[in-house]
């Protein structure tokens, strides 16, 4: 399958660029997964489209502050450093600009003095191990230092880092935020509890990797990254027992779609308490195993999460809603409107 297959037409004008002040008042696109029906709604109402006995399933990751900007103990150049996973005690994966500066031994220091990080290797594909070193509390400091690494696309600053996070945000990991996840307050999940909706979290921490580009003509020779997920015994039996009782399963965002299907595919179609990597690729002619919905913000071309939302759908009804979408003037990407790729009818 070929990666233009999954191009559109996207003016620049529909980047949505800062987050709007309430949460809840994006616009909402309900999509029929099988017609390909469209109805254009406000965020809010998705209530209105959940019915008792499902269950949504929100990722609750929480973003780093992790872009920290230090100088060169030796010669007082500026650098950048974005942490992208932890790989040891006080080690840390990282990127860093401009990296040719960046040798093994080369000790960077932050705020004063109070954070200090040292090279300890090079990457094959550019990337350097940094080991920390500090007095106190390592995510305390990072609090105070670091910024949200927010997404290439997006050339504004956050005035509220507190925005490119979830209201449900708990564990700590993620390099960015589950998007899908930004359009929900604390009022609007009891709403759907109220209504006899299950509200269940995984954590799927996600990775810079997620805004990589498809390189590859075919889709098929594309190398997903990897990222960490983690899912309790709790959310493992209400996730089982809504699917038993004939509710839908809605993931919350594409990381908690990969999550779910990572673990429903190897388990013969359900969810189990358990944590480790994923790298799972998802697009057309894949047969989920456990999802029958998603909410979902509006993709970039020829992404692997159009590509995804692609599969649960089809790739012709997802284009021409997207193609809808520009036509409306929806607002794309982290901090742009949302669609809800709605279960068929049972």
């Amino acid at each position: 399958m070929d990666v233009n297959d999954f191009d559109f037409e996207l003016p620049e004008s529909l980047i949505a660029q800062t987050p709007l002040k309430d949460r809840t008042a994006s616009r909402l696109m309900i999509l029929d997964k099988v017609t390909g029906e469209v109805k254009h709604r406000q965020f809010r109402q998705i209530v209105d489209e959940l019915q008792a006995g499902d269950v949504i399933v929100l990722n609750d990751t929480r973003v780093l502050p992790a872009r920290l900007i230090g100088t060169k103990e030796d010669t007082g150049a500026s650098i950048e450093v974005l942490l992208l996973k932890e790989t040891g005690s006080d080690e840390w994966e990282t990127l860093v600009k401009p990296a040719k500066r960046v040798k093994v031994g080369t000790v960077v220091t932050f705020g004063d003095g109070r954070l200090e990080a040292e090279c300890t290797e090079i990457l094959e594909q550019g990337g350097r191990i940094f080991k920390f070193r500090y007095d106190g509390i390592f995510f305390e400091i990072l609090d105070s230092l670091g910024q949200m690494p927010l997404p290439p696309y997006i050339t504004e600053t956050l005035d509220d880092q507190s925005r490119y996070q979830t209201v449900f945000a708990k564990e700590r990991g993620s390099a960015a935020a589950p998007t899908a996840g930004l359009h929900f307050t604390e009022e609007i999940l009891k709403e759907i509890k109220d209504k006899g909706v299950g509200v269940e979290f995984i954590t799927l921490h996600v990775g810079l990797g997620t805004f990589r580009p498809v390189s590859v003509d075919s889709i098929e020779d594309h190398t997903m990254h990897s990222e960490y997920y983690q899912v309790t015994e709790k959310a493992a039996n209400a996730i089982n027992e809504a699917k038993a009782k004939g509710g839908n399963v809605i993931a919350i965002g594409t990381t908690s779609a990969r999550t779910l299907e990572t673990i429903a595919s190897q388990n013969d179609g359900k969810i189990v308490p358990t944590s480790g990597w994923t790298s799972i690729f998802i697009y057309p002619g894949y047969e989920f195993s456990i999802l029958d919905g998603m909410l979902t913000n509006f993709h970039l071309p020829k992404s692997t999460l159009i590509m995804l939302i692609s599969a649960l759908a089809s790739r012709e009804i997802v284009l021409a809603a997207y193609n809808e979408a520009v036509r409306e003037k929806y607002r794309f990407f982290s901090f742009g409107d949302a669609m809800f790729i709605k279960p068929h009818k049972k």
